[in-house]
């Protein structure tokens, strides 16, 4: 491993669980950013949905890179994408079965993208995108599963986590299993790889 420091700029468990399994050693740093306004101002001006994610880790790499200006930051960002509409991270319990409500039978799609950030510069930065179909589950399954996940339902924009029971609410799923739980690892790994951060 090199001796250039990581930093991870998300407070998200999957993605630092990502990281350690893949025996990555790393800082966590959670970034300050206004997303929700970041993400309308780029919508605003015609950016596309990979574009508005890899920005937006982009910044919050930024955000966080200001602690250490030595060290490397490793910034992400997630987007789900459901009928032309992008959805937020829900609140609360209630916005949280509004959302598997909206999403049950239907197929919406996951974008996340990963930048590194080193001295307020971006060095790279990339996106992948998965598509999910969740079944009709009944109102009384969607009920146990809030009950059985509770606040870390609110830690994710669709209200599920792929890596636990939320399983049970696909029938089906294309794409890339980390980048479901909202980093592209193997992209990111083979960039770190590249640039000596990690052995090849």
């Amino acid at each position: 491993m090199s001796e250039l420091k990581l930093i991870l700029a998300s407070a998200s468990p999957a993605r630092a669980a990502m990281l350690m399994d893949a025996g990555l050693e790393f800082d966590v740093v959670q970034a300050s950013v206004d997303e929700a306004a970041l993400r309308d101002h780029l919508i605003g001006e015609g950016a596309s949905l990979s574009e508005i994610a890899v920005l937006l880790a982009e910044v919050k790499a930024k955000s966080a890179a200001r602690t250490d200006p030595d060290a490397l930051v490793i910034g992400a960002d997630q987007i789900l994408v459901w009928d032309h509409e992008i959805f937020a991270k829900p609140g609360n319990t209630s916005e949280a079965r509004k959302t598997l409500q909206r999403l049950r039978g239907q197929t919406h799609e996951l974008i996340s993208a990963v930048a590194l950030v080193r001295g307020g510069d971006c060095l790279w930065g990339g996106s992948d995108a998965a598509r999910l179909t969740m079944r009709d589950f009944s109102n009384e399954f969607l009920e146990d599963y809030l009950n059985q996940e509770g606040d870390a339902l609110l830690t994710s924009v669709g209200a599920y986590r792929l890596e636990g029971p939320g399983a049970q609410l696909f029938s089906k799923i294309e794409g890339d299993y980390f980048t479901i739980l909202g980093l592209p690892l193997l992209m990111l790994l083979g960039v770190l790889r590249e640039a000596g951060v990690i052995p090849s």
